[in-house]
């Protein structure tokens, strides 16, 4: 289950609901609808457009206003660094922060039912984090998210309904869902089977097209590209607009192996490396968008799952730095800290730079950016990376201190595997809790 504790996600994800994966919309495949009694030749009688999409609705009771709706689609546009939205994409996440904001009515409403209450200092804690992630206090947090045009409000009650969901699938499913030994010695079969076979992490935003739309769902295809590459998040983008069923989890594909995939993904996903972008690719019924996440060799040891001991120097930008001048402070924190010979060297340098030092041990490779693994990979002991950063922050730079090499193979990992079957057990649980939630709400549209 999605940890609380790992948000922000809140505003990377924010209206386009993060709540955990598992209570995310999925397609009811229990209902085909050839199981329904529709007839081929359908007409259509009355208003033509019954539930059409006003910005507003009451659920049991409860009303969701047009600003609850723009303040989420504001805290979109934070999550893009502020990037204005295409106008042809602004409807069609309108909608999908308004079903998403139904939701989180339910799910807060379940969870009071079943007398959970949510502290409100643990909310305002975890507001705080939010804050000091943007190295700032919480009153300015506040301030900033209005300037935007959303408000402290509305990312409390999205804070709200995550720990309100979460802890009720803990209570109600979580805690009744077991995970047996003859499942988890079948996964352990099938990769010792594997041994040595690629496998690749992908994400992918899976776009259907007709031949009378091919040549839009292509243009639309390359604006999300362009968004991507402007630094959108590639989880929300899939969310708002894969047609997979994968959506519901940020396009996220999982572990799959090359012959697992349609021809022409599988070549291009070879072909990629960790951290990189890829597309439009044609698959058949589409095209697809694709992020490398990670790549590896089924039981085989890899450079990637070293083990780290790093220093960071990190030089902290002053408010209001503009970019010509963070570029300055940039070019000459690079020629100092060229010069580091080891990590015995970095606190000195540091100190003449006014930069600051954290050392950290046992940090695996694999939970770094691709960027810096594709660094740190080649490296040294005692050796500098290249500066990095951001205009609005400041600019750092790893040493490495050490590194531990893994075995030369490695064993299935038994815990992990049964922790991973228990997720996916959960999470097909809380699905079909929110779905039976929303088939029993009084919902009133305005």
């Amino acid at each position: 289950m999605t940890k609380i504790s790992t948000m922000f996600g809140l505003i990377a994800a924010a209206a386009v609901g993060f709540v955990p994966v598992s209570a995310q919309t999925v397609a009811d495949s229990e209902t085909p609808a050839t199981n329904l009694a529709i007839p081929g030749n359908v007409q259509l009688y009355g208003d033509g457009k019954p539930n059409v999409y006003r910005p507003s609705a009451i659920v049991n009771g409860e009303v969701i206003t047009a600003t609850d709706i723009e303040q989420r689609m504001a805290l979109i546009r934070i999550a893009n660094n502020n990037m204005e939205l295409p106008a042809e994409e602004i409807q069609r996440l309108r909608q999908q922060v308004f079903s998403n904001l139904i939701d989180e009515k339910l799910q807060i409403q379940e969870a009071r039912a079943a007398k959970i209450d949510i502290d409100e200092n643990v909310i305002n804690e975890q507001f705080a984090r939010l804050a000091a992630r943007f190295k700032q206090t919480p009153d300015e947090f506040s301030k900033y998210l209005a300037s935007k045009g959303s408000s402290a409000a509305a990312v409390k009650q999205q804070i709200r309904g995550e720990f309100a969901w979460d802890r009720l699938l803990s209570r109600n499913i979580q805690s009744t869902t077991n995970v047996s030994t003859d499942e988890v010695e079948a996964v352990v079969k099938r990769l010792q089977e594997a041994k040595g076979q690629d496998e690749l992490h992908l994400g992918e935003i899976y776009l259907a097209t007709t031949p009378e739309n091919a040549a839009a769902v292509m243009a639309n295809a390359q604006k999300i590209i362009q968004a991507l590459q402007a630094g959108g998040s590639f989880a929300a983008y899939a969310r708002q607009f894969s047609e997979a069923s994968t959506a519901v989890v940020g396009g996220d594909l999982g572990w799959v192996r090359p012959a697992t995939l349609p021809p022409s993904m599988a070549q291009a996903a070879l072909n990629m490396q960790p951290g990189q972008l890829v597309g439009p690719v044609e698959v058949p019924g589409g095209i697809s968008i694709l992020l490398m996440i990670d790549r590896r060799q089924v039981l085989t040891a890899d450079p990637r799952d070293a083990v780290l001991s790093l220093k960071q120097v990190s030089l902290d930008f002053a408010p209001g730095t503009t970019e010509a001048k963070a570029s300055e402070l940039a070019s000459q924190f690079a020629d100092a800290t060229r010069s580091i010979a080891g990590c015995g060297a970095a606190d000195d340098i540091a100190a003449k730079l006014g930069a600051n030092v954290v050392s950290r041990d046992n940090i695996s490779m694999r939970a770094l950016p691709p960027q810096l693994q594709n660094t740190l990979i080649n490296m040294q002991i005692g050796q500098v990376t290249q500066p990095f950063g951001a205009a609005n922050e400041g600019v750092s730079v790893l040493v490495l201190c050490g590194r531990d090499l893994p075995e030369s193979a490695t064993a299935p990992d038994v815990q992990a595997i049964e922790q991973k079957l228990l997720e996916d057990k959960v999470n097909k649980r809380a699905q079909r809790y929110l779905r039976d939630l929303r088939r029993d709400a009084v919902i009133e549209y305005n």
